[in-house]
């Protein structure tokens, strides 16, 4: 009795057959399964497959973010077929609000915004080696030299304008501005900073780059096409002062120099390009 206890509790020394006439199995739990150095790597593989295509995804989503910026840029309110053809990428810019509009000119109250600034290398405004070498430093400092390494989005127009002979602080756009120092034959170029940042910018880390605010201000702009030179620039500011003297409300700010905001990239199209010539004005007494 005590034996035939011991094996029913403790099942068959041997493998027996079922009813179906196979054997059975020593143990009912299965065994388990150990990964070859072959399957490992497919795996390793396969994961790093699956990060890299996340990361592809979310890159080519910001990628069509800032392509959609210029492939449907935003239009100007226009007066002309001229202004009618102008686009400019949808970037921030600065702020402004329309006074009063003319056939060839338009009266802007421009609201306060800082710029980073530097002066240009050359003796002409819009010369490929100056205005290369400004554009660089200022780019530099938005997408990342500076203290904190911040990297900032970028912004439109590029003004380049001429500075007043009192040293008062270059008022400026969204554009890169390039400006004329008058008493040393220069001109200066500046970049409209994010209006996020306000008077917290980080400092730039090469020298030759200024932060600046721009208070609020009056101007007078007319728009035109194609590619800037000094000459354009000249003709410009020649027929806007010529028709400002006809304005019964504003007038030419004494001192006054011309800025050239340009809002497109290298690529756009020159009848498609925006670029503007502007003023400051100042309101009439009596």
């Amino acid at each position: 009795m005590l034996l035939n206890k011991h094996l029913v509790m403790t099942g068959p020394l041997y493998p027996t057959r079922n009813s179906d006439g196979y054997r059975a199995s020593l143990s009912s739990s299965p065994q388990r399964r150990t990964m070859s150095t072959f399957e490992t790597r497919v795996s390793l593989v396969l994961a790093l497959v699956s990060q890299a295509s996340s990361v592809s995804q979310r890159l080519l989503m910001d990628l069509a973010s800032e392509t959609a910026k210029y492939a449907f840029p935003r239009r100007f309110e226009s007066s002309n077929l001229e202004e009618a053809l102008m686009s400019v990428p949808d970037l921030e810019t600065v702020k402004f609000k329309v006074l009063s509009r003319k056939d060839q000119y338009e009266i802007r109250e421009v609201e306060p915004y800082f710029i980073a600034e530097t002066t240009m290398p050359g003796k002409n405004g819009f010369d490929f080696y100056g205005a290369s070498q400004s554009f660089n430093a200022l780019a530099g400092y938005l997408f990342g030299e500076n203290t904190t390494k911040e990297r900032m989005e970028m912004t439109t127009p590029v003004f380049t304008r001429r500075n007043q002979s009192d040293g008062e602080k270059m008022e400026m756009t969204t554009p890169v501005i390039t400006k004329k120092l008058q008493d040393q034959d220069k001109w200066q170029m500046s970049f409209v900073m994010p209006a996020k940042y306000g008077a917290k910018l980080p400092s730039p880390k090469d020298q030759s780059v200024r932060i600046k605010e721009v208070p609020r201000r009056l101007v007078a702009v007319t728009a035109f096409s194609g590619f800037v030179t000094d000459e354009e620039v000249k003709l410009r500011e020649s027929k806007l002062r010529s028709a400002l003297r006809n304005d019964k409300q504003f007038q030419v700010k004494e001192g006054a120099q011309v800025e050239v905001a340009q809002y497109n990239p290298p690529f756009t199209l020159p009848f498609t390009r925006r670029n503007e010539v502007a003023l400051e004005v100042e309101k009439k007494q009596g």
